[in-house]
């Protein structure tokens, strides 16, 4: 496991200069990398509020610049969830731009959200049902254990399980995202909160600052895919909603 750390390590070593300090603020240095990668990031969460497909080619690149970011800083969960992603933003982008609402044999989980018409319509912003909730729940319940104990036997690691847990949040987030699903912004709350400690044992200030702004802005865009969701049903079940 040594030498292949070692190795990777080498791969990464361009790297380097982009971790030097951009500049310096309360005696915490911000690298160029963070910079930007930080830039981005906020750049498409604001596309995101706004339920606009510009936001997943920004995704697809603050993931690739996070991803070195973290392989640098020895959070080899995170920095793997950035190539996920980078797959993921892409099918998210395609769902936003093709994709179909729920309809028979559009979406496995069909039976776990609102009910939907015969005809797939085009995606619209929703929420999940309960058994939906659950099954979202289940699946961070086994897969969060997994990857820990992978990244504490394939990896140099320091904080595995810690690492895994916001990696299978956000793995279950991107997937709500990608398919409009109004869950995606608390479950993206929760991890926010959670790698804001991890980053900050990493010394990651800027990015520790970035996600606590994500965690806000989690709220804003909860709230707003809320009454958007809420436009989307029949009036009977809007009346319903808002009651």
């Amino acid at each position: 496991m040594s030498s292949g750390m070692e190795a990777l390590a080498a791969h990464l070593a361009w790297v380097d200069p982009w971790l030097l300090p951009a500049w310096t603020a309360w005696g915490v240095p911000f690298s160029w990398l963070e910079l930007v990668a930080c830039v981005l990031s906020l750049a498409m969460v604001g596309f995101n509020l706004r339920v606009h497909p510009a936001g997943w080619p920004l995704a697809m690149a603050s993931s690739v610049l996070y991803g070195l970011l973290f392989a640098r800083s020895r959070l080899y969960g995170e920095a793997a969830l950035q190539l996920v992603f980078v797959a993921m933003s892409a099918w998210g982008w395609w769902q936003w731009l093709r994709g179909m609402g729920d309809g028979p044999g559009h979406d496995a989980l069909r039976d776990a959200v609102a009910d939907s018409p015969q005809d797939a319509p085009p995606l619209q912003v929703r929420s999940l049902r309960p058994r939906g909730v659950w099954l979202a729940c289940l699946s961070l319940a086994v897969l969060w254990p997994l990857v820990g104990t992978l990244l504490a036997h394939a990896t140099d690691s320091d904080v595995p399980y810690w690492d895994a847990l916001p990696t299978t949040g956000s793995l279950i987030g991107q997937w709500l995202l990608g398919r409009k699903y109004v869950d995606n912004w608390p479950c993206w709350l929760a991890v926010n909160l959670v790698s804001m400690a991890l980053f900050a044992h990493k010394a990651l200030w800027l990015t520790v600052w970035l996600y606590a702004l994500f965690a806000l802005l989690s709220v804003v865009g909860w709230r707003a895919w809320l009454s958007e969701a809420r436009a989307h049903l029949p009036k009977p079940r809007r009346r319903e909603a808002l009651a």
